[in-house]
This record gives structure tokens, sequence and C-alpha cells, in this order.
């Protein structure tokens, strides 16, 4: 027999904003707020920038050719979080990785650089996907 929750909140009973999840087995326990995303970003780099769908970010800044700034509306706790980075280019080919020229790692922005297939040169790609995983502040 199926069931169906409707809930609006859930809460922690000793700490308000933190869940344990029991895995597999009842072996193990995962914190659900450690788990979860906290940014993530799908947006279009060639021409004018422009988001296709994101969570907790506020903009995107456009530095020049393959250069961008992705900055967030809630900042994290500390700049040691963990961030995942992909790019492509439909015509060219290309990736995406992170740049730390500008220090481009803080609690409210991260910068990113899109290179060409052979890392040679900056390259704007249409199709790049930025996620975030850490505290939030």
């Amino acid at each position: 027999m199926a069931s169906t929750l409707k809930i609006n909140t859930l809460t922690g009973v000793s700490t308000a904003g933190s869940i344990a999840v029991t895995g597999e087995g009842n072996s193990t326990t995962t914190n659900l707020q450690q788990g979860l995303c906290k940014a993530w970003v799908n947006f279009d780099g060639t021409g004018t920038i422009a988001t296709r769908d994101t969570q907790n970010i506020s903009g995107l800044t456009d530095g020049g050719t393959g250069v961008y700034a992705i900055a967030y509306t809630s900042s994290l706790n500390n700049d040691d979080y963990s961030y995942q980075i992909h790019g492509t280019s439909s015509s060219s080919g290309g990736i995406t990785k992170l740049t730390s020229a500008s220090g481009s790692i803080t609690t409210s922005d991260i910068d990113v650089q899109s290179l060409n297939a052979a890392q040679s040169a900056y390259q704007d790609n249409d199709d790049n996907s930025v996620s975030v995983h850490g505290d939030l502040a």
C-alpha cells in the first residue's frame, strides 16, 4: 500500500536545520542538510550570457571571452566548499575549468574560465554548469 506525506517544513528535534537519514542496511546515517546542493547554475556563455536555470544564484557577470563570475544569493560559510564545473561548446569543442587568477573562490561567488579543447585559449562555451556543495552561512 502506497503512502503520501504532505508537509511544508521538516525540522530536526535536537538541531532545527539538521535531519539524520539512516542509510541502506541501517549501517550509517547521513545528515540531510549536508548532502544537499547549495547552489547551481546552467548557463549559455556565448553572446549575451544567460542562465537557463539556477538555484541560489543572484547573477552572472561576463568578464570577457570565456570568463564568468557567478554570484550566490546566500553566501557560503567558508571558501572550503566543493564545486563541480562542466562546459562544452557545440561548435568547436572545449572544456570549462576553474580559474583562481583573481582569487576566484569566495563565500559569495566563484569565477570560471572556459577554454578550448587544447586549453590554449579562452573560448565562450554554450553549455556551462556549476554546482556547489558546502555549508551556507
